[in-house]
């Protein structure tokens, strides 16, 4: 995990399920062949209503047409991030499309643990509610260690609740890494 994520912000509302994330007709795509998992990339997002893509401006989707990865860096969501299926391809599309980080007002638990589980992305929550104060392709800065947002467009700051013990993990890169270095599995040969 990086100490500072840098970029532009990306900005949904309420409710994004995983099959906005990810719609399941893609999830016939490998996750490790470099020519198949990009394609996650080029599709993240791309369920979500044209007039909800990259709030408040509407029509702004994540990754263009004829790319694998997006101008986007930072996904600032509503409530119940993530909600919806319990597959892991979600966080990973987001990954796979150059998203780094999630700030969410609340999150489903199993996409909030998918994310670290397999080192996806770092979800940060906040009890201040952002959809409305952060515009798509504001400049921002997320300080994972002192868990806090920064928005070099407007000057304003916020921040967000400490990641907690998950910052272990992400911090070793995902969950299998981090008990190999915990000594609860068997390094690798």
């Amino acid at each position: 995990m990086k100490p500072l994520i840098e970029g532009k912000a990306y900005v949904l509302g309420d409710h994004i399920d995983t099959d906005q994330i990810i719609p399941a007709e893609h999830l016939v795509y490998s996750m490790t062949l470099p020519e198949e998992r990009r394609l996650y990339g080029r599709y993240a997002l791309s369920a979500v209503p044209p007039g909800q893509q990259g709030l408040p401006f509407g029509d702004r989707p994540l990754t263009q047409p004829d790319a694998y990865t997006s101008d986007y860096r930072i996904v600032i969501g509503g409530d119940n991030f993530g909600c919806g299926s319990s597959r892991e391809h979600a966080p990973f599309a987001l990954q796979e499309a150059g998203v780094e980080a999630v700030v969410a007002s609340s999150y489903a638990r199993i996409f909030y643990r998918n994310a670290v589980d397999g080192g996806f992305l770092v979800p940060f929550e906040t009890r201040e509610r952002l959809v409305e104060r952060i515009r798509t392709g504001d400049d921002l800065v997320l300080d994972t260690r002192a868990a806090q947002l920064s928005n070099r467009t407007t000057g304003a700051t916020f921040l967000l609740d400490p990641l907690g013990d998950v910052a272990a993990i992400l911090e070793a890169g995902n969950v299998f890494e981090y008990a190999r270095r915990a000594g609860l599995m068997p390094q690798r040969s």
